[in-house]
């Protein structure tokens, strides 16, 4: 049986061991101007959001990497330090692409500061609350991983204080959730104060949000409204279908390369993609 990592606190916000021995990796990690951050809180969509881009960028002119390489490779998680394969840090310097397309689930405060200095264009996404705490917890629950989860009672008693058992995703302020239907006295206490700081990166242009369940559950993601914020091209309504099609959640969980069910460390009890 796996022994799960314990959740401890470190430089003010919660990880495990395997993040926090890479934690001055990550911090001293070197944007490029045209580098592209991703940002979200886990299980808000991040899969589908780097999905979506990397075939905005690469779909056309590099179609291998859609059946060779896993989206995780090709969109690498910057705080990632697992075994078998090489920190998200290294696996970032090494990708050949450019734009190079990063994800991360640090909060603004805490991501290195090169992207701010490099003006780097950041996607921003989004997730119900309600919703996303659910995905949260069936994911522990399967990932040997991360820490235990306990049961529905615990979950969302730490979701709600700010204590993500999420690697290193576990932050006091943790960025990506700003929209809910929870009522007010159920909203997560680190909503507002970290509501505060996004606003104020709002103003900026190299920031754009999206809340993507919205389109997501409606079966239409908008390949053009990421068009016109990387200032990259405009793709056709041939191509734009295309995207559309595979970003489907079927599609998606039917496709080796987006979905990481035959990752070691996840077990039976529940899938990496699931509604």
């Amino acid at each position: 049986m796996t022994t799960r990592p314990e959740l401890f606190e470190h430089e003010g916000i919660f990880l495990t061991h395997c993040f926090a021995d890479n934690w001055e990796n990550v911090q001293k990690f070197q944007a490029r101007p045209d580098d592209i951050l991703i940002a979200t809180y886990p299980k808000a969509g991040t899969t589908w959001i780097s999905y979506i881009l990397d075939l905005l960028y690469f779909g056309s002119t590099e179609q291998e990497r859609q059946t060779s390489i896993p989206i995780y490779m090709r969109v690498p998680f910057l705080e990632s330090n697992f075994h078998k394969i090489p920190t998200g840090v290294v696996l970032a310097n090494n990708l050949p692409t450019t734009p190079r397309l990063i994800k991360t689930h640090l909060s603004f405060q805490l991501v290195p500061k090169s992207f701010w200095e490099q003006n780097c264009k950041v996607v921003y996404v989004a997730r119900n609350a309600k919703d996303n705490v659910v995905s949260c917890f069936h994911f522990e629950r399967t990932n040997q991983s991360q820490p235990e989860p306990g049961d529905w009672n615990d979950c969302i008693q730490n979701f709600m204080d700010g204590k993500r058992t999420n690697m290193a995703d576990a932050l006091p302020t943790s960025p990506c959730i700003i929209k809910t239907h929870l009522p007010v006295q159920f909203v997560p206490k680190f909503f507002w104060e970290q509501n505060c700081k996004i606003v104020a990166h709002n103003s900026k242009d190299n920031v754009v949000f999206y809340f993507h369940f919205d389109r997501m559950e409606k079966g239409q993601p908008e390949p053009g409204d990421w068009s016109s914020f990387l200032q990259r091209f405009k793709e056709g309504k041939k191509e734009r279908k295309k995207i559309v099609a595979c970003v489907q959640f079927d599609v998606m969980k039917a496709n080796p390369m987006t979905n990481l069910n035959d990752d070691p460390t996840l077990d039976s009890v529940s899938q990496f993609l699931r509604k």
